[in-house]
């Protein structure tokens, strides 16, 4: 009788383990959208008509993670990707003393691609949506 209460729970503390293990891991998604997006220099075009609010107009893309910490620059930060899917990813990120912010970025093509982005920068929040269009080599 002991030993079948205990196999039971320990069934139990198992079948919780591996199910916490697999939310976590279809919560992580991945980045792999973003490998897919064109390096080279990327024009930024405030979406709606008014000023972007994004810290550039133009960027240099190199690795295409840093399209998600555009406000962030080249600070070292923590990504997660909250939702991907194949035409769009989510990720949050933080920046170690230098804030954290939540960046959707859907795809179009390899050449065009639509940033939503808001979080908060040097103690001041943000938020900005804009069109960027590859428009050749850096």
């Amino acid at each position: 009788m002991k030993m079948n209460i205990v196999y039971k729970a320990m069934t139990g503390v198992l079948l919780l383990c591996a199910g916490t293990a697999a939310m976590a891991w279809a919560q992580g998604g991945d980045l792999s959208l973003l490998q897919s997006i064109d390096r080279g220099m990327w024009h930024l075009r405030a979406v709606g008509g008014g000023p972007s609010g994004a810290s550039v107009n133009q960027i240099c893309v190199g690795d295409p993670v840093k399209l998600t910490q555009i406000q962030h620059g080249t600070a070292l930060c923590e990504h997660y990707v909250v939702r991907s899917s194949p035409t769009s990813v989510t990720v949050s990120y933080s920046c170690k003393g230098a804030g954290q912010g939540l960046t959707t970025i859907r795809k179009e093509s390899g050449k065009l691609i639509h940033i939503q982005s808001q979080g908060i920068r040097n103690n001041s929040p943000f938020s900005f949506a804009v069109e960027g269009r590859h428009v050749g080599a850096c």
